[in-house]
């Protein structure tokens, strides 16, 4: 295609957003022959040019008085249904191709949770593991500095990620006060006690096992007695875990850059609660697990395969909550053979493009990022309203409304690929549904 013709060649290191862009825009295809107008307003081309990138240095003083420098970034992507939202990522593999491939998936995202807010992405190549509080403070003020002059309430309102949670996002709200004098909803993912909402540090989670029981739901089947895969082990694995137990699947597995624990009797809830307590207090690693349950089967990560063990056992479900492309082909072939039949993804397209085929081929319930891990921006979204009204919703009513926007994204997404001729094919059904509403919203704006 014309496009991804062009943005190879103008960047062409920047594999993960070349896989965004081909998949919104083979799905897109019938939406731009029914609408000449998208065509001739060039609206696909302005979608993946950012409208702005900020890319500025880091400076920051370790313990031992040594100076070290660090890249920041921020990408504004689309700010035709509301202001950018997205998150920042802080890891040593962050560079300008992440985050315009996550932001790039924001903009659809976000258009599918009903709520007025554009997508951007941002972080840095900073590595927060082994620092210090006080370093990671550092940091983090150092960072808002030069953020602060580029967001707003009302202009870009970043969140946590990746590197980034309630710890630094207090970090950096604290030096935007200082810089800005006011007290106002810049940074979602706060703490409770200043700002923050209820369910946002599960929504992630949470948001992709609601997902996953609306498509069976439309089955007339229920998460009750399955058996999960589940990988990762930070915030999006432990709290879909939690959910899944709540809702009777026993999930199995999870993991970390070491390795898989594979524990076939279950986590149970004291199981997590050690698990949550290892990863959230100790910072430890998940092999533990398997020292503290024996019956447990920790594995660590081979290079030389080919695929990841961890998704090669039998199961019901299956929940991607790691990272970008941890499902290769081969991956996705062993789910399929050993009885998956729901996908919902917690991560940001955990799926490479081959193993997304495998799946459509395969007929499973497959719910791609964009829609079933939209429960996180949705709560920040949430968060947003709250401060805005100076109040603060109850969990029972912060759960309801992310349980409800994410049954409106199932039934948006369905809907969407229903009418296109694709049934049951969700990744078409989102892609279409976050590309109109976005597209409409640019028309109506004129060039800009």
């Amino acid at each position: 295609m014309e496009i991804l013709d062009i943005i190879k060649s103008r960047d062409p290191h920047e594999r993960e957003f070349h896989q965004a862009v081909s998949e919104v825009a083979e799905s897109i295809k019938p939406i731009l022959d029914r609408n000449p107008e998208y065509r001739s307003a060039r609206v696909l081309e302005r979608i993946v040019e950012p409208e702005r990138v900020i890319l500025f240095r880091v400076p920051w003083v370790d313990d031992q008085g040594n100076v070290h420098v660090n890249r920041g970034y921020r990408v504004e992507m689309n700010s035709a249904i509301g202001p950018y939202k997205g998150g920042l990522r802080f890891h040593p593999s962050v560079n300008l191709g992440i985050l315009k491939f996550l932001a790039f998936e924001q903009v659809f995202k976000n258009a599918l949770t009903t709520l007025p807010m554009g997508g951007g992405k941002g972080g840095s190549d900073f590595d927060p593991k082994g620092k210090t509080p006080l370093e990671i403070q550092r940091f983090c003020q150092s960072f808002m500095i030069e953020l602060s002059r580029h967001i707003g309430p009302d202009t870009d309102i970043p969140a946590g990620d990746i590197g980034v949670g309630g710890r630094e996002i207090g970090y950096m709200f604290g030096m935007y006060k200082r810089l800005r004098n006011e007290f106002t909803g810049v940074l979602t993912g706060k703490r409770l006690n200043w700002g923050g909402s209820l369910i946002r540090p599960e929504a992630t989670g949470y948001g992709a096992v609601y997902f996953a029981a609306e498509m069976l739901n439309e089955e007339g089947k229920s998460l009750q007695g399955t058996t999960s895969l589940v990988s990762g082990s930070g915030n999006v694995a432990q709290f879909t875990m939690e959910k899944l137990i709540e809702l009777g699947s026993r999930p199995v597995t999870f993991s970390d850059s070491s390795g898989y624990i594979y524990d076939e009797k279950g986590v149970d809830r004291d199981k997590l609660n050690f698990l949550m307590h290892l990863k959230n207090v100790r910072f430890g690693r998940v092999r533990e697990y398997a020292e503290q349950y024996p019956e447990a089967v920790y594995t660590p990560v081979d290079p030389a395969k080919d695929h990841n063990p961890l998704w090669d056992h039998k199961a019901d479900c299956a929940f991607p909550g790691a990272t970008q492309n941890e499902i290769n082909a081969a991956d996705a072939a062993n789910l399929v053979r050993n009885g998956v039949r729901v996908v919902s993804e917690g991560a940001n397209m955990p799926t490479v493009p081959e193993g997304v085929d495998i799946f459509l081929d395969s007929h499973l319930l497959y719910g791609p990022g964009k829609a079933a891990n939209a429960g996180g921006v949705s709560v920040s979204g949430l968060e947003m309203t709250q401060n805005s009204m100076r109040m603060s919703w109850t969990r029972e009513e912060v759960d309801q409304r992310l349980r409800l926007i994410m049954r409106t994204i199932h039934r948006i997404c369905r809907d969407t690929a229903e009418q296109y001729g694709t049934p049951r094919n969700y990744v078409n059904g989102a892609n279409i549904a976050g590309f109109v509403k976005v597209a409409d919203a640019m028309l109506d704006q004129g060039v800009v």
